[in-house]
């Protein structure tokens, strides 16, 4: 029974760090760029859905604010900073992607306060029993609805059009460029869709710790950045199997290693081990 309780709170995080770490794939992907101003669209997400849910009492359109706002945020973010960037040195968009995290945290420190946020009524706390196993609304709903997040961006990028305009233009900007392709459409659309998802998570991270603050995307940014380094820069099959896994060694790690290390701790120390192992990640090749 504390087996299958474990896996189920590995799956619920492996997702939320599988939401969070496929934006920085997709957009790693495309540009080459390690995007770390992905985790204060994050913590806007999360903002946007506490303060609409506060208003509204609709968890639905706390979801449609966060995705929303995180996904202009992402786009704002490529056209003002990083698009000038682009024929410069991969440094210096991280340098950049830095600096805009940095403001982002401030911002929301002026903003909304240092204290955090919380909701009112939190939503989805009631419990369900499955197979003996009592789960919360919220942790299923993680689960459920990140697969089908999951799923449909893959559907996108491997059966329509827009998708195969991604994947073209990743492997030869300048050739799909001349059979009409739009980068900077492709690549507005990118940040859109990475965001969203960014968004996504961080209203389910608000509604499960029924907390925000201005540093909470510090974190699971970290993660985020060496999941993609574990999956396979780039590839987001390996992204989805690297947060699953992560999830995997907190859960687990956090029962048998809990009085030695914390949760964090034990999640960057097994990073740490298979970067050492093995540098190029655990799903790519050398």
């Amino acid at each position: 029974m504390l087996f299958l309780e474990l896996l189920a709170q590995s799956l619920v995080q492996g997702s939320i760090y599988a939401l969070i770490a496929l934006g920085l794939t997709l957009v790693y992907g495309l540009l080459r760029i390690l995007h770390v101003a992905h985790a204060g669209l994050f913590t806007l997400g999360a903002y946007l859905g506490v303060v609409v849910h506060n208003a509204t009492g609709s968890l639905l359109m706390a979801f449609a604010a966060a995705m929303l706002g995180a996904s202009i945020g992402g786009v704002a973010m490529f056209r003002l900073a990083y698009k000038p960037l682009l024929d410069r040195p991969p440094y210096v968009a991280l340098i950049a992607s830095i600096g805009l995290y940095i403001a982002c945290e401030e911002i929301f420190r002026i903003v909304f306060g240092a204290s955090g946020l919380t909701f009112t009524n939190q939503p989805l706390q009631g419990q369900l029993a499955i197979g003996g196993l009592v789960f919360k609304q919220a942790e299923l709903a993680v689960i459920v609805f990140s697969a089908l997040i999951i799923g449909l961006l893959g559907w996108l990028q491997t059966r329509t059009r827009i998708g195969i305009a991604c994947q073209a233009t990743v492997s030869d900007p300048q050739m799909a460029e001349s059979f009409g392709i739009r980068l900077n459409t492709v690549r507005d659309l990118n940040f859109l869709v990475g965001s969203a998802l960014a968004g996504f998570a961080g209203v389910w991270v608000a509604i499960l710790n029924n907390l925000v603050e201005p540093t909470m995307g510090s974190v699971p940014a970290y993660k985020a950045l060496a999941i993609i380094v574990l999956g396979g820069l780039g590839s987001v099959r390996g992204t989805l199997m690297a947060a699953l896994v992560l999830g995997l060694i907190e859960s687990f790690g956090t029962t048998y290693l809990g009085k030695v290390m914390d949760r964090n701790a034990i999640a960057f120390a097994f990073l740490i081990l298979v970067l050492m192992l093995r540098p190029q990640g655990l799903f790519a090749r050398r």
